[in-house]
């Protein structure tokens, strides 16, 4: 099997995982005004109990799975025999949390029964979803168009069916619904790739050590990144502070996915090159990487920065104030994350290393859960925000630690001085344009549209070596066309 395209599979991973969560970007405006903050929070804490379940249902299989799936992806029978072990793993998992998870349920939730009994579905539909295997086969380009049907018929649903803040059951019912029926469109595409499983040849069990190493740190990221909804939850009454967390969130994790797209596609080329002992391309494509995520991460944390205040009030509606300030800090979060998901999912994980990888993010859950209970008591969502920023800038900070004597720190810090430059300069602008435009659409268009120009202007007048390598290929491309 060919090597696939690194930018092609770029492309296809950021158009996937923007149409993950495009159906609550585009429905945020109408449900954030139905359902309200407070309805907004509520399903935000029952999510938060039910990923617990997810991730002992996961027990590691997916990240382990696709590591491995890159490693035998040349060997048709090994391929197969793989895929069916790790989906006994997972099924096994699925049956004994989705039982845990009615039973604990049943007994302790004193309110919201049917959105939790709803919920339920999603574990189930976790042994559905088998992107990991063909991440490790480069294919994501597979899932794309089944992605956008599904995307707009659950966003025609919203528009349809929820009409007041009583439809919330209705809602979570419908979009989980499409969600399972995604991920049975998906298994059409194993045909080419997936055999019938000799029953007597799989070992399942075999896969449990490895699965367990990517478990742990599983378990430390879950702690940082959903036990702050679920201490919220238990610190403030009501779900209004949750819903003003999420819902900054949300908007955060949609930017986020252009970088963390790039690792996510990285990891079986990394492992490829690993096995073949590849260790100068393999250090090449990091350093790309690294300058990746400054080139991205600067102008996408400055840029939320600069337009929340003027974003918000008309995107949310009345109501939904605190975002903009809950959005301000989570920007960070862009660059922290972007280097955490280069060095530790990009790189240690495909390295064999994951003992670093659980060594980071225990660190980080440490910190995270510290910092939760002083600061939720204190500053509520504001609180909940700061301990997620602390949290991954520590891991981030470990991880460059842990591979100073592989790959130069000072190189990869010393990447990042024009797009620190440039965003600085596009920030000043996007405040000023703030200063001056009150809240509408069109007006977050211009200021979006201003900054984006003067950040690759400077860019291009700072002869960015990167920033010209990469936008000179479309062109040239064209250039080629056109003279055939």
């Amino acid at each position: 099997m060919g090597a696939k395209s690194i930018k092609r599979n770029y492309i296809y991973h950021v158009i996937y995982n923007i149409l993950m969560i495009i159906t609550p970007l585009v429905t945020a405006p109408y449900l954030s005004r139905v359902l309200e903050a407070d309805g907004i929070g509520t399903a935000s804490f029952v999510a938060s109990i039910v990923n617990y379940f997810l991730l002992f249902a996961d027990m590691g299989s997916g990240g382990c799975g696709q590591r491995e799936i890159s490693y035998v992806r040349d060997d048709p029978y090994k391929l197969s025999q793989v895929f069916w072990e790790f989906q006994t793993l997972r099924l096994i998992n699925v049956i004994i949390c989705t039982v845990l998870y009615l039973l604990l349920t049943g007994i302790f939730a004193k309110e919201n029964h049917v959105i939790y009994l709803i919920f339920s579905l999603n574990i189930i539909n976790s042994v559905l979803a088998i992107g990991w295997f063909l991440g490790g086969l480069e294919e994501f380009g597979q899932i794309i168009f089944r992605n956008i049907i599904i995307r707009i018929i659950d966003i025609t649903f919203v528009f349809l069916f929820v009409k007041t803040k009583s439809d919330l059951p209705l809602y979570l019912f419908g979009t989980t619904c499409f969600s399972i029926l995604g991920n049975i469109v998906t298994w059409t595409y194993l045909r080419p790739y997936v055999k019938r499983p000799d029953f007597k040849a799989l070992r399942p069990y075999r896969h449990l050590k490895t699965s367990f190493s990517f478990f742990v740190p599983s378990i430390a990221v879950q702690v940082y990144t959903v036990l702050d909804k679920s201490m919220l939850g238990f610190f403030t009454e009501g779900g209004f502070e949750n819903g003003y967390y999420e819902q900054s969130m949300k908007i955060s994790k949609l930017v986020l996915a252009l970088i963390t797209s790039l690792s996510s596609v990285m990891v079986p080329r990394i492992a490829y090159l690993f096995g073949k002992n590849d260790r100068k391309q393999i250090n090449d494509y990091m350093y790309e990487s690294y300058r990746f995520t400054w080139f991205l991460g600067v102008p996408l944390c400055f840029g939320l920065i600069g337009v929340s205040d003027n974003f918000v009030p008309w995107f949310f509606g009345p109501g939904y104030d605190k975002v903009s300030g809950l959005l301000k800090i989570s920007s960070i979060l862009i660059i922290a994350i972007g280097f955490g998901s280069t060095t530790g999912g990009q790189y240690l994980v495909p390295t064999r290393r994951q003992h670093l990888l659980t060594l980071s993010v225990v660190i980080g859950a440490i910190s995270n859960f510290c910092m939760n209970i002083i600061l939720i008591r204190l500053f509520q969502s504001y609180g909940a925000m700061y301990a997620s920023v602390i949290a991954e800038i520590t891991v981030s900070s470990v991880q460059l630690y842990v591979i100073r004597k592989e790959l130069s720190i000072m190189k990869i810090i010393a990447s990042s001085q024009n797009y620190l430059i440039a965003g600085t300069i596009m920030l000043s602008a996007v405040l000023f344009l703030n200063s001056k435009l009150t809240p509408s659409i069109i007006h977050t268009f211009v200021m979006v549209l201003t900054g984006a120009v003067i950040y690759f202007a400077v860019l291009l007048i700072m002869r960015d070596r990167f920033f010209i390598n990469y936008s000179m290929k479309p062109i040239d491309y064209i250039k080629r066309k056109f003279r055939r």
